[in-house]
């Protein structure tokens, strides 16, 4: 009996098992003191954290950072920009042990805010941030003004950073409706759907201290809403109890 057929099969279904268990094995980098200090000094977030919890956000940032590449456009990333970008995107899913961000690839950071057509030198520009769609799915662009922004004392409930990283959560299950259905178990979807829009009714009233952009659509409310949880979560949770409770729920984790 000829084998040669059966060991050429075996042969090629060996390769494909190393071609793609390769391409899956996630890179790893170690941080440096330096990247410590910057976070120490920067993220109020980090700073909060005890020891142990210290080290699980240092081992998801060099995760982070070891496998999605930060580019500047008309601009230098610096240390600091890598390591804020890094926290904006850990943040958000520091309450899961196994959350990877399979749908981004590149963050791009502007040195300031670009337009629809991605300019930032002239114009009219006022977007922040972005997560790309269509022939930019798979990157996410940032303003790096707006970016260092959010991680400074005069930021208030805004945080550009996680505010785009939420987004992409969001967007993680193929829609970005403001329903992480990842996160969101499906007896709590409805409840969550109502009271988006009993707070964006509040917001239009001006009973509420919510950024008024939330009520653009669903996405953004939740956007929003989260740069608040994890930027001012005392404020939140005296403020609006019941979202902030929900909002602990979604991403598994108590402030």
């Amino acid at each position: 009996m000829n084998y040669t057929p059966y060991l050429i099969l075996l042969v090629f279904l060996v390769v494909a098992l190393y071609l793609i268990l390769r391409k899956r094995q996630r890179k790893f980098i170690v941080l440096f003191k330096e990247d410590r200090k910057l976070l120490a000094e920067n993220v109020d977030f980090y700073k909060a954290l005890n020891k142990k919890q210290k080290q699980r956000f240092e081992l998801k940032l060099s995760d982070f950072l070891a496998n999605v590449a930060i580019e500047g456009v008309g601009t230098e990333v610096t240390a600091l920009d890598r390591v804020l970008v890094g926290a904006s995107a850990v943040i958000p899913i520091f309450g899961f042990n196994d959350w990877k961000y399979q749908n981004l690839g590149t963050v791009v950071l502007y040195p300031d805010t670009f337009n629809k057509d991605f300019e930032f030198a002239e114009g009219d520009r006022n977007i922040l941030g972005m997560v790309g769609d269509g022939y930019m799915n798979g990157q996410m662009i940032l303003s790096q003004s707006a970016l260092r922004h959010g991680f400074s004392k005069s930021a208030g409930n805004s945080n550009t950073g996680i505010h785009e990283f939420v987004h992409l959560i969001d967007k993680s299950d193929g829609a970005t409706d403001g329903i992480p259905q990842h996160l969101i178990k499906h007896e709590y979807v409805m409840p969550w759907v109502k009271m988006m829009h009993q707070e964006i009714r509040k917001i239009d009233d001006n009973r509420s201290d919510i950024n008024p952009y939330a009520t653009t659509n669903e996405a953004e409310f939740f956007a929003v809403v989260s740069e608040y949880f994890f930027e001012n979560p005392e404020r939140l949770k005296d403020r609006h109890p019941d979202l902030y409770a929900n909002l602990s729920r979604i991403f598994g984790q108590k402030i």
